[in-house]
């Protein structure tokens, strides 16, 4: 094994695939054809993200082949004790230490940033094991939050998620859906949701701050979205005062034949009135009405997240696969 190197996203391009190569076969081992993997393009507009400082490594064999691959990804405006960890080994080199060496000069980089706070995942399909659980228990990691993914196909009849909408008029409720972006009017709810969003949602053991948003960072994160080739659909609940009462994002990808939730969010001031429900119908009625064809919209709930998880049920959402969130204080 040869030592560990950085990966750029303006450096050569021939690296550069390679690692998002190794991202990709790992993924595909561990969900099959539930993974997510992002495309090159996606991987390269996260690493330029302002919004956080993101660090990617490398290792090669000793036939100089590109087998292992991480990014540690570190905010910037809010958590500045926090790091998040992506991990993979090329699943034909796995169990000859590659991961071990990554993984040491990950927390290296976390410590010479003045950082003592990692956080990383481990997916697997729904009705199997964790099996890399044993490999994060065994480097000092802690298990901090467990979620769900459910996934909904697409399309739905139309005239069932109408109903879903049309049963809740008249409570005094707007819901509005914007495609591509979002309204000026919107940007600064949109800053106050996505600080909320930090707080007001399950969390389990995870040591997370509030998050920081202002109306500039809602924008550069309209901005990335577009720059990674993906179509933001986003679903506002406003309130009879005006005020904002709650939103949903979805992303369509630049392969429509798959859309991730994003985000779901009731403020808790505004609870008890179906909103999530409404909000996702709403939404998934949108996708409906924009999309070419089927589609398969894929989210993640924290296990403990009842409500939601009911919500994606009575929509028809079905779960597949899981994920393990780790958490450990470098000392």
């Amino acid at each position: 094994m040869t030592g560990i190197v950085e990966i750029r996203p303006d450096g050569p391009e021939e690296s550069f695939q390679a690692w998002c190569d190794v991202l990709y076969a790992s993924a595909v081992h561990d969900l099959g054809e539930l993974h997510s993997a992002r495309t090159p393009e996606e991987r390269r507009v996260l690493l330029r993200d302002p919004a956080r400082r993101t660090v990617a490594l490398a290792v090669h064999d000793d036939a100089g082949r590109l087998v292992g691959a991480a990014s540690l990804a570190m905010p910037l405006h809010d958590n500045l004790r926090l790091g998040v960890l992506v991990l993979a080994v090329h699943p034909d080199h796995r169990g000859r230490g590659h991961g071990r060496a990554l993984l040491r000069q990950a927390e290296e980089v976390q410590r010479d940033a003045g950082r003592d706070l990692l956080v990383a995942e481990t997916v697997w399909v729904a009705g199997s094991e964790d099996v890399h659980g044993g490999f994060a228990r065994r480097f000092g990691y802690a298990p901090a939050q467990t979620n769900l993914r459910s996934s909904l196909q697409l399309p739905l009849d139309r005239d069932r998620l109408a109903t879903v909408l049309a049963d809740h008029d008249g409570d005094g409720y707007v819901l509005r859906t914007a495609l591509g972006g979002i309204p000026d009017e919107w940007v600064a709810a949109r800053a106050l949701l996505g600080r909320r969003m930090s707080t007001d949602v399950p969390l389990g053991d995870l040591q997370l701050e509030e998050e920081d948003w202002d109306e500039e960072r809602v924008r550069q994160d309209y901005a990335r979205i577009a720059a990674a080739g993906r179509t933001a659909v986003d679903t506002f609940a406003f309130a009879a005062d005006g005020s904002v009462a709650g939103y949903t994002q979805t992303t369509v990808t630049s392969d429509p034949s798959v859309v991730y939730q994003q985000d779901t969010l009731v403020l808790r001031e505004h609870r008890g009135h179906r909103l999530g429900l409404r909000m996702k119908a709403a939404n998934t009625l949108a996708l409906v009405e924009h999309l070419p064809g089927p589609a398969s919209v894929r989210t993640w709930n924290a296990e403990e997240n009842a409500p939601m998880l009911a919500v994606n049920r009575e929509l028809g959402y079905a779960e597949d696969a899981a994920m393990r969130e780790w958490q450990k204080e470098l000392r």
